[in-house]
């Protein structure tokens, strides 16, 4: 039996050293510190009735007291349900109600979203909110304040004992949570100190949101010794100040971000000598971009494979630093790392594996691939097959070295920078606006950020609302980053017998053309 918040346990012991930096904040906090803090919210869990196996919401912004939640709520033997920031009220109360969350943990902006959802039958009774003293059941300040020390040792768990929930994509409009273990854990953080050669003299920078499975990538840099840290906004002058000040040798990236470095003014190289490798996740690398960042840095780039299922490389491939072949011309997301399994199996029968070169879903197994769907055994079914394998939903091919590449999407969810939209989701949305008679969300391929989600409308008649009204009135329903990017009038929607949506249609026909 073991906890994998005890990761920190090691490192507590030595010398003091920075774990987690803040420079918005201008906070470091020892791994002495995030210790501390993560015993004494754990006491404070179990002392307000959290029981192993409890789930707690974790509703704030990406910042030290998010990765203390986390290891909170994982010491106490509870199970960790992140939510992304950008929530709305209705998606906040659906992930309370259907995680049965029994606890809430949330900034000062988050909490004032959630009391306006706190009237919902399945709000949770206990609320621990930063920066709101007084008006909770319990204050952050409160819950971190005593720790119990090492008579307070994390809760024992088996390897299959659930800790995450981590909400993802669904073809049904509403995201499914993947049931993530102790083991799963334990076998991403160790494959990504793998991958990336990990040691305690790194530094990393990370900019994936912690509500995100890419936060197993700072973990894995804690589980290793080094020191993260943490930029909750990007910007590109302050990412290549941030990886000067802090010396830098790991750096988070996505293709946006990559794309922009391409292009950034002569003399940036100097701001990045210190990078030993950077990370590619959160949609495709174009191989343009790829090639022209490779050429003017020479940093290798290890693009990653994965999913939330996967807690990203725990069982999935990447792009190999010291490899460069791997990366077939800019065009691979590499070889399976860890103890993963890849293989590419017939798109309507996945019990037929197919040949190197032959294109097909990409299905993978692993000690990171999780359990299943949490509530939603009819998905579960679907995507996780009995003898382990997980059925991705991403379309791809292998070659003869068992090289895997990507080259389309079999869900019609929509990928920008990392960020999961799912079309229906929007599409109920739409569908409630007075003046909308139908509609579709679909994506269109944009250069920086991947893909961008665009609306497809049907008006109805006589209507005179304008495209500016229509994206302000997604606005106020949707997180920022589902609202659409462009709209597109139509007259009738493309359909397969006049029921099923053809958003491959959408695609095609208002896409960017490429002479």
């Amino acid at each position: 039996m073991f906890n994998i918040a005890s990761l920190l346990d090691g490192p507590a012991r030595g010398p003091p050293k920075a774990a987690v930096v803040s420079p918005s904040r201008k906070e470091t906090w020892t791994y002495q510190e995030l210790t501390a803090r993560a015993r004494a919210l754990s006491h404070t869990l179990v002392a307000e009735g959290i029981s192993p196996g409890d789930r707690v919401c974790i509703y704030m912004d990406s910042c030290p007291e998010f990765l203390v939640s986390y290891l909170g709520v994982w010491r106490a033997g509870a199970v960790a349900v992140p939510a992304n920031a950008a929530l709305r009220e209705a998606e906040l109360a659906f992930l309370i109600g259907d995680s049965g969350a029994r606890a809430l943990i949330c900034g000062p902006r988050e909490w004032e979203v959630a009391q306006r959802v706190s009237d919902h039958p399945s709000f949770p009774g206990i609320v621990i909110a930063k920066g709101c003293p007084g008006r909770t059941p319990l204050s952050w300040e409160e819950a971190v304040a005593t720790d119990p020390g090492p008579v307070f040792p994390p809760k024992p768990r088996h390897c299959d004992d659930v800790c995450q929930l981590q909400y993802t994509s669904g073809t049904t409009g509403r995201p499914k949570g993947a049931v993530l273990t102790q083991g799963n854990w334990l076998a991403a953080l160790e494959a990504e100190r793998d991958l990336l050669s990990l040691h305690p003299r790194d530094v990393y920078l990370g900019i994936y949101p912690m509500g995100h499975i890419g936060v197993s990538w700072g973990i894995s840099v804690l589980r290793a010794g080094g020191t993260w840290v943490i930029m909750e906004r990007f910007s590109e002058p302050e990412y290549l100040r941030l990886v000067q000040e802090y010396g830098v040798s790991v750096l988070s990236s996505m293709p946006p971000v990559i794309h922009g470095l391409v292009h950034a003014p002569p003399g940036t190289e100097q701001a990045l000598s210190t990078v030993r490798v950077m990370i590619s996740g959160g949609g495709q690398l174009p191989p343009s971009v790829w090639e022209s960042f490779d050429r003017r840095y020479r940093i290798p780039i290890a693009n990653a494979y994965g999913l939330s299922e996967t807690i990203v490389v725990g069982s999935g491939t990447a792009t190999l630093p010291g490899r460069p072949e791997l990366t077939r011309g800019y065009r691979s997301v590499g070889i399976p790392v860890g103890y993963t399994e890849v293989r590419v199996v017939d798109t309507e029968d996945p019990e037929r594996v197919l040949p190197a070169g032959a294109t097909g879903e990409i299905a993978i197994r692993g000690p990171a691939v999780a359990l299943g769907y949490w509530g939603r055994e009819e998905d579960t079914a679907m995507a996780f097959l009995p003898d382990g394998w997980f059925l991705t939903g991403d379309v791809g091919y292998m070659d003869a070295d068992g090289v895997l590449f990507i080259t389309d999407r079999k869900k019609d969810m929509i990928n920008m920078s990392g960020w999961k939209i799912y079309p229906t989701e929007v599409e109920n949305v739409l569908l409630q606006h007075p003046a909308v008679a139908d509609a579709a969300i679909f994506g269109i391929p944009d250069e920086r950020r991947g893909e961008i989600p665009a609306a497809a409308i049907v008006f109805r008649e006589g209507s005179d609302v304008s495209d500016g009204e229509i994206l302000e009135y997604c606005r106020r329903q949707l997180a920022g980053y589902k609202v659409p990017r462009k709209v597109v009038r139509v007259t009738a929607l493309p359909r397969v017998h006049g029921w099923k949506l053809l958003r491959r249609t959408l695609r095609e026909e208002f896409s960017p053309k490429t002479p």
